[in-house]
């Protein structure tokens, strides 16, 4: 997995040095060893975990990587650094659709919160894009700030550019003024 041969330039409206925390569930820890139809040609979690704290860095925030397989300790992940982030980026992988105690805690920190699938989980069996399933319905949608899906590892990508956009947004988290 390669970025350099695409450089993305991102203008920000403020200057703020956000913490963004990025949390990747059950599962993630096989990226590399699953369908590159649907994953791409990440080689490992680690990989992508670079590459979006690289990204990170180019727009000028701290990224902060969290994976586990086991769900207490996503759970004391979010307790423990809710109050030094700004926002959470959340791939539930195998928690999508049983993960109500992760989904709670993201929504009790009062941050903003994207949730990420590199498949689209909405597309039908068969899809390019979609899980060899079919559908799922996660579990986090409904009281997430945003939802990138079906972009591989760019939907890691869009949510870190949108949150980074939103949160230089004073008026974002209705508190501030434009520009904060």
């Amino acid at each position: 997995m390669t970025d350099d041969a695409h450089e993305f330039r991102i203008v920000r409206r403020g200057d703020r040095d956000h913490r963004i925390a990025v949390i990747d569930g059950p599962n993630m820890s096989n990226l590399g060893a699953r369908s590159r139809k649907v994953y791409g040609d990440v080689g490992s979690l680690d990989d992508l975990k670079a590459y979006v704290a690289g990204f990170g860095e180019r727009l000028g925030v701290t990224v902060e990587n969290f994976s586990s397989n086991y769900e207490g300790a996503i759970l004391e992940y979010i307790h423990e650094s809710a109050e030094r982030v700004d926002a959470y980026i959340v791939n539930p992988a195998g928690l999508t659709t049983v993960g109500e105690g992760v989904r709670h805690a993201l929504e009790e920190t009062g941050r903003p919160v994207v949730e990420v699938h590199f498949s689209n989980i909405q597309a039908g069996a068969g899809h390019g894009r979609g899980l060899g399933g079919g559908p799922i319905a996660s579990s986090f949608t409904h009281t997430a700030t945003g939802l990138t899906m079906g972009m591989r590892q760019y939907s890691y990508i869009g949510a870190l550019t949108a949150l980074v956009a939103a949160l230089d947004d004073g008026y974002f988290l209705g508190e501030g003024v434009a520009g904060d």
